[in-house]
């Protein structure tokens, strides 16, 4: 057992962030809480500022420029319940909104990190929580532009396997549109809902038959509201996740193909597509003085080392972008992550406390 580990300190901590409802946009209350936890730690940390009342908390290394970031986010998704997104217990697991993704994550890295500077060690090694992550990532964009990390660990929900690849995401924006009239008369015109199923269904169809190693979601499909009438827009968001070595810049084109053969098979289809969020995955060699550091933290403990690829978006992609390599490696399971279940195992939140902190002290060296 690594000497920093104080289990109560930590069950505490990630109690109390699982407790304040920190939506994106609506931060505030959790940004609060911890400045002054740091504070009170005697950690200095600074205020970056997003937007109004939103702020990034950032800790540098006194004199040294960082040769690695911990980078958590700490907001969630908006919770499906607004009575029941708090803590609660079940024996190991912790359950509530944000567990997985990622407070739990984000209660490690900081339990780590403070127990380290009341220690008297000052690591070349920055601390950053950041707004934002599950919408546009406004907080990591405005990190990356005031300061530069060579190395970052990012404490997204791995199951404590680190992860040297990532993959790339980008979003369709699908809109259909045609021309509002009585509900009797739509079979004499185009209906633009009924236009976007049969794109809906020519893009699925093509992504499982030519690109099954892509993960797509199909969500928020809206039309606009018309009562007893053909509404005159739809529009729908497609996500998608293709691995690090996937032709990101090919298959946007061949989307862009297959809304031109619909416009060529259905003279009166109107409809466009754009990606104006799009994000390349990457491949990291596993080498380095940050990755031998990380190995010897799991040689030591016995842990086995089994690297995967990060199936999702992330912070990462941006930092990647940066000129930063990150590598994903916190506690939950990404599966767990946006479920009305979330939950992470509490041992696991500890486990991944006493690796940063053993990172830590391992670049202090």
């Amino acid at each position: 057992m690594l000497e920093h580990a104080h289990p109560e300190n930590l069950r505490n901590l990630l109690k109390s962030l699982i407790n304040i409802y920190s939506p994106t946009g609506k931060e505030h209350e959790i940004i609060a809480f911890l400045h002054g936890y740091l504070r009170d730690g005697g950690v200095p940390t600074t205020l970056q500022t997003v937007s109004q009342g939103r702020c990034n908390l950032v800790v540098t290394p006194p004199g040294d420029e960082a040769v690695a970031v911990l980078v958590g986010h700490i907001d969630t998704v908006a919770a499906y319940d607004l009575d029941e997104f708090g803590c609660s217990e079940d024996g190991d697991l912790v359950e509530g909104l944000g567990t997985a993704d990622m407070k739990g994550g984000c209660a490690a890295m900081i339990e780590a990190y403070v127990s380290a500077w009341r220690q008297g060690l000052r690591p070349p090694v920055a601390l950053a929580l950041v707004v934002g992550e599950e919408e546009d990532g406004d907080g990591t964009r405005k990190l990356v532009r005031q300061y530069h990390f060579p190395w970052a660990v990012i404490a997204e929900p791995t199951d404590m396997h680190p992860c040297f690849s990532h993959y790339g995401y980008f979003e369709a924006e699908i809109t259909t549109t045609g021309k509002r009239m009585h509900a009797s008369l739509a079979s004499h015109g185009q209906n633009p809902v009924e236009a976007m199923l049969h794109l809906l269904l020519r893009i699925s169809r093509f992504l499982a038959e030519k690109r099954p190693e892509i993960n797509y979601n199909i969500r928020d499909l809206s039309s606009s509201r018309s009562g007893f009438a053909v509404p005159e827009r739809c529009d729908a968001w497609v996500d998608i996740h293709l691995p690090p070595s996937a032709p990101l810049g090919e298959i946007i084109m061949e989307l862009e193909d297959i809304l031109g053969h619909q416009r060529q098979d259905s003279p009166d289809f109107n409809g466009t597509i754009s990606f104006d969020y799009v994000n390349a995955g990457y491949e990291l060699p596993q080498k380095g003085r940050l990755v031998e550091a990380l190995k010897r933290v799991y040689a030591d403990r016995q842990l086995p080392w089994e690297p995967r690829s990060f199936p999702s978006h992330s912070d990462a992609n941006l930092l990647w972008a940066a000129g930063t390599k990150p590598i994903i490696l916190g506690p939950g399971s990404l599966e767990k992550a946006h479920s009305p279940d979330e939950s992470v195992s509490f041992d696991q939140v500890l486990l991944a406390s006493q690796i940063y902190y053993g990172l830590i002290k391992s670049l202090c060296g």
